[in-house]
C-alpha cells in the first residue's frame, strides 16, 4: 500500500463505494480526511483504516450511530453498545443455524412440498405457538444427508 496520502477517488476505488459515500461518513463524523493546499481531501493509513473498520462493522450489522461510538474512544456506552451487538449477533446466528437446520432438513426429506413434512410442520407450529427457540430442535435431525429422491 502507498504511504502518500490517497484522494477520495482511489480511496472509493480501493474499497469498491462511491465517493458520495465517504463524504457522507464524513459530515456524520466517522471520517475526517485532512486537506491539501486546494482544499481536496487526501487519505491516509489511519483514514484507510477506518474505512475498513466501517466497512466490517456494517457487515456485521451495525448502524452508522453505532460504528461512531465504538470508532469513539471517549464515549462512554462504547461497552453498551458493543455488548447489545454481540447480543444480536449471537442472535442472528442462532437465526442462521435454525435455516442451516431447516435447508439440511429439506434436502433429506421425501416430502416434495416442505409444508406436509410432520417436521417442518411441527416447526410451524412451534413458531405459531411463538416459541421459535425449539423450531430446531423440532426437526428431526439431518446429519447432513443429500436429498432422497423418489
Amino acid at each position: 500500500m502507498k504511504s502518500n496520502p490517497i484522494s477520495i477517488g482511489e480511496l472509493a476505488g480501493r474499497f469498491g463505494l462511491a465517493t458520495h459515500v465517504l463524504r457522507h461518513w464524513e459530515d456524520v463524523g466517522l471520517l475526517a480526511p485532512e486537506r491539501d493546499a486546494a482544499g481536496r481531501r487526501r487519505y491516509g493509513r489511519d483514514e484507510l483504516v477506518r474505512v475498513a473498520v466501517i466497512l466490517r462493522s456494517q457487515a456485521a450489522g451495525m448502524s452508522l450511530e453505532q460504528i461512531g461510538i465504538l470508532l469513539d474512544a471517549e464515549a462512554p456506552e462504547r461497552h453498551l453498545v458493543l455488548d447489545a451487538h454481540v447480543a444480536d449477533l449471537d442472535r442472528r446466528m442462532a437465526e442462521m443455524q435454525r435455516s442451516r437446520e431447516m435447508t439440511l432438513h429439506a434436502l433429506s426429506c421425501r416430502a416434495h412440498d416442505v409444508a406436509n413434512c410432520p417436521g417442518f410442520r411441527k416447526g410451524v407450529h412451534d413458531l405459531l405457538d411463538g416459541d421459535s427457540s425449539r423450531f430446531v430442535e423440532g426437526l428431526p435431525p439431518s446429519g447432513g444427508r443429500r436429498p432422497v429422491r423418489g
